[in-house]
């Protein structure tokens, strides 16, 4: 081993565990701004980028741009200097780890879209100096690291694992969820260099509870795959139930809540109106990909995704046949409030939200759609449901249902007064098990 590999290794750790190491997070969303909240409060200096010069303003203001993460959090770490924001991406030589959260989506033909990570190492290629870190938390296929991102990197004439240190670690992000935050959900970290995982596991340590160890970023990379896919799979399972269970007369519900009494050997999952977010829908489909260069065919992470992507179009076929039952009418020309548009309950986000193809369906069928969320005032632009940017939410009033054919609850905020829902509304069609969850119910109610 060479002297200069050690020595900046070396150095780069007493940087770390002195906390004079400065952070760079390039990605100021869901992901990348509570990274730099965490960093930031365990006493590192860290510098955001984005592309988008509103967050950086507003950041800079002492505010926040999600909801879930209130503003007292920012004007912390920036009045005390140890944070700050940018569009100058000519700084990325300035920090010593530069952590990536950029998004990785799917195209339409649900094969990997990576051009944002590689547009991201484009630019740090030419600021690349000896002694910095790369850590990629963007959620993806396994080989990304060391086959999409190394080879942009290594063109400068620098070596990983010698002359910078690459590393893969997932991002666990949950919004909204109040128990489980960036510094107490445990931090997997891969590398393919010892020197490179040292890093990395320095680096979280200082600011998550548990940091967990993997042989390489390859692992890594599948441990974020296998969270997600687990979770996709078994979300289809229930919904498949609830198809079988919903003709027999049996509440899918009950069943569930009677089953996760047993201590062992189950774990509850809830059917919905559809997958979304950033990663279920998402992250199977990375995998399946990747395992067609093996010659393998993923069949049952496969079925799963039909499954959930068919939900949207079950939940319309409820209504309509809810409507024609109750109200002798069909979808066409009637009248729908979508209760809830963000991907879950108590968050702003839209991502890959199943409400925006439920709103695409509905029209298609003649309907009128509104909505209320009391997370999302205006409909943001979308790759995918571009016609839909721009709409904005209802106000809230008590008897807001009763302008309406029908209330279709897609998302389960827990800040809605159901209550009013049922007394005023003819018809509900509840895909989350809303309103009886809020101990409310009655003769309108319908479950989808």
């Amino acid at each position: 081993m060479d002297t200069l590999h050690i020595t900046e290794s070396t150095r780069l750790l007493e940087r770390i565990k002195s906390h004079e190491a400065r952070i760079g997070v390039i990605g100021l969303g869901y992901v990348g701004l509570p990274l730099c909240l965490a960093a930031s409060k365990a006493g590192y200096e860290v510098l955001g980028f984005d592309i988008d010069p509103s967050k950086s303003e507003m950041l800079l203001k002492g505010e926040s741009y999600l909801k879930h993460l209130p503003s007292e959090a920012v004007q912390e770490v920036v009045k005390s200097g140890r944070m700050s924001a940018t569009t100058d991406f000519s700084r990325l030589s300035e920090p010593d780890l530069i952590l990536i959260c950029v998004p990785t989506p799917l195209t339409r033909h649900l094969e990997p879209d990576l051009k944002y990570v590689e547009a991201t190492a484009r630019e740090i290629a030419p600021r690349l100096r000896r002694g910095q870190a790369i850590i990629l938390e963007s959620t993806t296929y396994p080989g990304t690291t060391e086959e999409v991102l190394k080879p942009i990197l290594e063109e400068t004439g620098l070596r990983s694992g010698e002359d910078f240190f690459l590393i893969f670690s997932p991002e666990r992000e949950d919004p909204g969820n109040a128990e489980f935050t960036t510094s107490t959900i445990p931090k997997v970290v891969g590398a393919n260099t010892e020197e490179a995982q040292a890093i990395g596991e320095a680096f979280y340590q200082n600011f998550v509870t548990k940091v967990v160890k993997v042989s390489n970023s390859q692992a890594a990379e599948a441990v974020k795959l296998t969270e997600n896919i687990f979770r996709a799979v078994n979300i289809a399972l229930v919904n498949e139930l609830k198809l079988v269970f919903d003709p027999m007369g049996i509440d899918i519900w009950e069943v569930i809540d009677a089953a996760k009494t047993k201590p062992f050997g189950f774990m509850p999952f809830y059917p919905g109106p559809g997958l979304g977010g950033h990663c279920i829908p998402i992250d199977p489909f990375y995998l399946t990909w990747k395992a067609r260069e093996y010659g393998i065919s993923t069949r049952f992470i496969e079925l799963a995704g039909q499954i959930n992507s068919h939900m949207p179009q079950h939940v319309v076929e409820k209504l309509a046949r809810s409507l024609d039952q109750r109200q002798s009418r069909g979808l066409n020309g009637a009248r729908i409030l979508i209760l809830g548009v963000a991907y879950k309950k108590d968050v702003d986000d839209m991502r890959e939200s199943p409400a925006l193809r439920l709103i695409e369906l509905l029209e298609e069928r003649g309907a009128y759609t509104e909505f209320y969320d009391p997370f999302v005032q205006k409909i943001p632009p979308t790759r995918e449901h571009p016609t839909l940017a721009g709409r904005r939410s209802q106000v809230w009033r008590d008897d807001i249902a009763a302008d309406y054919h029908a209330a279709l609850i897609v998302t389960d905020h827990s800040g809605v007064d159901y209550g009013a829902i049922v007394e005023h509304a003819r018809l509900i069609v509840d895909t989350r098990n809303a309103c009886r969850k809020a101990g409310v119910s009655g003769d309108n109610l319908v479950l989808a």
